[in-house]
């Protein structure tokens, strides 16, 4: 069973007013199979430990390790990481444009497998999961999210998962701008992604919605760049009804 270790995490990043620290010694433990959903105020550190675990440069570590299956992600470059099975659902994908996404999803099956899917089995399974998250079928020639919609940009990150099959997903508030109905289907296709491959899953939100959807076997909570709390899928019910207040004043002191 693979596993993703984060060990006593520390990372910077430069800011106008200088370097910050933003991660202070995080440790979570992710096993295949296993969705961890962590939460937590504006300004806690979540989506700084989605992009270092995917290898943004703009993200220092100076202290801690992210080991895949005993091998350190650090020393990996973004697309070695890609290939080791790691995946990052952004919370603004960007548009790329001049790149179709038909063109897009299969250079990057390929890239990750090592060889080129077979075209007919390519094509069906792409119309498939274009299906199943209400994708028009004529998003495949379009360029990558140029001029899609907030919820497109959304399933289109989950057209990737599903065909890309890593072994680790991060998914940075995958649930932000979504309507009900969008929301409902992003997180349907999550779920049938991890049916088929049983990846494991880091959650990152601000609100426990789409944890009514994607059920998490772990909680935890994020404040000034550590893990304040962690528990079952009770805590995302709690923090629905008491909030963050009684992480934040022991944090500031």
């Amino acid at each position: 069973m693979s596993v993703l270790e984060i060990k006593n995490l520390h990372v910077n990043v430069e800011t106008d007013q200088g370097i910050r620290e933003i991660l202070r010694g995080v440790d979570l433990v992710i096993n295949e199979g296993e969705i961890h959903a962590v939460m937590g105020p504006n300004g806690s550190g979540k989506s700084t430990l989605a992009y270092t675990i995917a290898g943004h440069p703009k993200y220092k570590v100076t202290e801690g390790e992210i080991l895949l299956d005993g091998e350190n992600v650090l020393d990996m470059t973004v697309d070695e990481r890609a290939r080791q099975g790691l995946f990052l659902a952004m919370q603004y994908p960007v548009e790329i444009p001049g790149v179709t996404v038909t063109n897009f999803l299969r250079t990057a099956k390929t890239a990750i497998d090592g060889t080129a899917p077979s075209v007919r089995t390519w094509v069906k399974d792409v119309r498939q999961s274009m299906t199943n998250l209400r994708m028009d079928s004529n998003f495949a020639e379009r360029n990558v999210n140029e001029g899609f919609s907030g919820g497109e940009k959304k399933r289109n990150e989950i057209l990737q998962l599903e065909l890309l099959k890593p072994r680790f997903a991060v998914l940075d508030e995958t649930d932000s701008g979504l309507d009900v109905d969008a929301l409902k289907i992003v997180s349907e296709g999550v779920n049938r992604a991890m049916e088929n491959t049983g990846l494991g899953i880091l959650l990152i939100t601000h609100y426990t919605r789409i944890l009514r959807y994607i059920h998490p076997d772990f909680v935890h909570v994020f404040v000034a760049g550590r893990i304040a709390e962690q528990g079952g899928p009770e805590l995302a019910d709690r923090l629905e009804e008491e909030g963050y207040d009684r992480f934040l004043e022991p944090a500031a002191k």
